[in-house]
């Protein structure tokens, strides 16, 4: 009986994933194997019969900031095409897997080239993937990204997002500035971002002449509230 519950849910997962979230039939093969080792690892290591031991579950600090996923998704609710291979790849990347998610994103990209919101998000699986640095292949996908859109918001916040994080605070300033005088004044990220670049201000008077300034620093902080509307 256990056996035909696991499969009716596999099933029922693979269903949701293909005909709901209209993941094209190039990924169908891709996830129905991922269902499946998943179903042999439990068939392999499962014991369903042992009582539950729970434990507190253990933080992946390397697991992307799932308040920066939303406001990816704020940012590009216009732009987004390819939004079954965003889903996957959050599934990823919220798990710490940003080498797999930025691999799915490359794949989407085939699909959909002019996807704005892939490049964006492989923009931030590479810069995962590099423990926060921004690469030279991270780099290419936030200007992959605002080639496709000008206007879209997102390659510029999470570009200077990387630079900050990789120590470049006065490019970061400078992508940011640019960004906030052409927003709306009624854009839902304006006062996040405003916040971030007096944070960088102050962070640049303060390692003004210090021979360590240059170095990573963070740059984490709360996203603005998204909109009861927004993609979850």
């Amino acid at each position: 009986m256990t056996w035909v519950v696991i499969l009716l849910v596999a099933l029922a997962v693979f269903a949701i994933m293909a005909f709901v979230l209209k993941m094209p039939r190039s990924g169908w093969e891709l996830a129905g194997a991922a269902l499946f080792v998943g179903i042999a690892g439990y068939a392999l290591q499962g014991h369903p019969s042992m009582p539950g031991a729970p434990k507190a579950p253990v933080e992946n600090k390397r697991a992307a900031d799932e308040a920066l996923i939303k406001q990816r998704q704020q940012m590009g609710d216009a732009f987004a095409q390819g939004q079954s291979w965003l889903v996957l790849a959050d599934g990823l990347a919220r798990q710490g897997q940003f080498g797999a998610a930025a691999e799915v994103l490359r794949k989407g990209a085939e699909q959909f080239p002019k996807d704005a919101d892939i490049w964006v998000s492989m923009g931030n699986a590479l810069v995962g993937h590099s423990d926060g640095l921004i690469t030279p292949s991270a780099q290419f996908a936030f200007q992959k990204a605002a080639t496709i859109a000008p206007d879209h918001p997102g390659p510029p916040f999470f570009m200077g997002l990387a630079l900050a994080q990789s120590g470049r605070l006065a490019e970061a300033r400078t992508i940011w500035s640019e960004l906030l005088e052409r927003s709306p004044a009624d854009a839902p990220y304006r006062a996040d971002l405003s916040d971030r670049i007096q944070r960088i201000d102050s962070m640049l008077a303060m390692t003004a002449g210090s021979p360590t300034a240059g170095g990573p620093v963070p740059m984490t902080g709360p996203a603005p509230a998204v909109p009861e509307n927004s993609p979850e």
